[in-house]
């Protein structure tokens, strides 16, 4: 048994996630699975809400070290309330997305997480940024992110259409979650959801006997 417990001590610890968000006319939605993992094999939780609301029209989803992202997240909540205070108005999407670059990149060598920004501001309405581990950020009209991404490539990529409404909105980022908890073994749980427009933010929660049904082999 000793023997097992140093082997288990000693490995290397993977952990996974499946976050999406995707941009429509006049609003985001912002979703993630809600497992927590180590190694693939421990499951430390099914119920983590890995969609965090950083300011009111801001949210972020988290992937990576659940310690580091959460670190992180409560700098950057800390950081934007201050600087909204400053500044007198709430800060911008763009500007949260900046904030957590600079500490991804400034303690890249000591952090292990990754994240999505979207939410809606009244400079340039609603907005979606990747902020990747080494503290690089891309706005795009949609993204994915961790190990459940590498699963629904294929399915985001066929599926996306511009223009697409709030609904179809919705309905894509809950199939594409579905579809990596189908197949990441550590995604799973319920589907968070967060979906910001100019006048707030509404959260959703899919449990899994409510989730789509798809083939599986």
């Amino acid at each position: 048994m000793s023997g097992t417990n140093n082997e288990w001590r000693s490995a290397a610890v993977s952990t996974g996630t499946t976050i999406i968000a995707v941009r429509y006319d006049g609003g985001v939605v912002i979703g993630s699975d809600s497992r927590a993992s180590m190694g693939g094999e421990y499951v430390s939780s099914r119920v983590i809400n890995k969609v965090v609301q950083v300011h009111d029209k801001i949210f972020c989803c988290m992937s990576g070290s659940l310690a580091d992202a959460q670190a992180v997240t409560n700098a950057v909540i800390h950081k934007l309330n201050f600087h909204s205070m400053q500044m007198g108005e709430p800060p911008l999407v763009q500007s949260a997305a900046s904030v957590m670059r600079q500490f991804c990149y400034d303690h890249r060598e000591e952090l292990s997480a990754g994240f999505i920004v979207a939410g809606w501001d009244r400079k340039r309405g609603p907005q979606v940024f990747q902020v990747s581990l080494g503290g690089m950020v891309v706005e795009q009209e949609f993204t994915v992110g961790g190990s459940g991404s590498t699963y629904i490539y294929g399915y985001v990529d066929a599926k996306f259409k511009p223009g697409m409404t709030r609904e179809q909105c919705l309905a894509f980022t809950t199939n594409a979650l579905t579809l990596a908890m189908d197949r990441d073994n550590v995604s799973g749980g319920v589907v968070h959801l967060a979906v910001v427009t100019e006048s707030g933010a509404e959260r959703q929660l899919i449990p899994g006997n409510k989730l789509p049904v798809f083939h599986r082999i």
